[in-house]
């Protein structure tokens, strides 16, 4: 590691210990404050954030998408300052900021995909169940990430995620390895809407349009048989914190067709997108990759 980047690392954390431990009443505003700079600073995510929202909501006038744009870039800015709570904070405050609505009883141990789409509160519902699942005494569930291209916070965000006993699992890792964990009787919390490419995905209608998308989910729940829920992490009536609602498990699936099971889960968190447009992940290239001989959409 060279110097600067060991002094990034340390100026960093240092801002992350300071606002996890500073009121949720001030964190927030700043917050916005932070999305709302990253709006008006010209920079490549800014461009994704409106091609995504063009594509998706067509109908919309150049106005509304540059409002519907900012309000999702004040929310972004907000959970990326309510991080440092989520990695750093007490399992109380957790709690005081996440509250956990489940349609079915967590403590069961019965094998269970948690289908977790990415809106801006995603790491604070996983977090808030692993909190409540140590006081309960079930199993603290496991949860697939992407590996950062910074080992220092990989290492860290994988200490802090897991620090009320659950799991961190590298998506690259072996089929059965999953399978196992979901036989123990521990939920998996998958984000399945994030173009991945095109090993082990197919091409199915998200908002529309071609969207390369996992099949695992509908794979993992055929091998193991487990039931498969939605899980959403949206702001509250408020706005003073976030509701975690866990639905009840989708009926008959997994179904023999993986594609079609790809295009049900995307029709799924679309219909939940539309209910809360600002609050969803639009930073991400949901359409990067194209079928043959499509040009690219960014």
């Amino acid at each position: 590691m060279t110097w600067p980047q060991t002094i990034f690392n340390f100026l960093a954390l240092s801002l992350l210990r300071l606002f996890a431990f500073l009121p949720y009443a001030i964190i927030v505003p700043f917050g916005y404050g932070l999305g709302w700079l990253a709006a008006h600073i010209p920079n490549e995510r800014a461009h994704v954030v409106k091609t995504n929202l063009r594509l998706c909501f067509p109908s919309l006038s150049k106005s509304e998408i540059d409002a519907l744009a900012l309000e999702h870039w004040k929310l972004f800015g907000r959970s990326v300052i309510e991080r440092s709570r989520i990695w750093l904070g007490t399992g109380e405050q957790i709690q005081a900021m996440v509250e956990i609505e489940s349609a079915i009883p967590l403590g069961d141990r019965k094998p269970r995909l948690l289908i977790n789409p990415h809106f801006v509160g995603l790491e604070g519902g996983f977090m808030a169940l692993s909190v409540m699942a140590k006081e309960r005494g079930w199993m603290g569930g496991a949860g697939l990430y992407q590996k950062m291209k910074n080992p220092f916070f990989n290492q860290k965000m994988i200490e802090w995620r897991n620090r009320f006993g659950g799991k961190s699992i590298e998506r690259q890792s072996r089929l059965r390895d999953l399978i196992r964990e979901i036989q123990t009787g521990n939920f998996i919390f998958i984000a399945p809407d994030i173009d991945l490419g095109p090993r082990d995905s197919v091409f199915v209608p998200f908002f529309g349009i071609q969207a390369s998308t996992i099949t695992s989910v509908s794979r993992l729940a055929q091998l193991s048989g487990a039931e498969v829920c939605l899980m959403t992490t949206t702001l509250n009536a408020n706005r003073s914190g976030y509701v975690c609602r866990i639905s009840a498990p989708l009926e008959n699936f997994p179904s023999d067709d993986p594609s079609n099971d790809a295009a049900r889960l995307n029709q799924c968190i679309e219909a939940l997108v539309r209910e809360r447009p600002a609050e969803y992940y639009w930073v991400h290239k949901r359409f990067k990759h194209r079928p043959p001989g499509e040009a690219s959409l960014y």
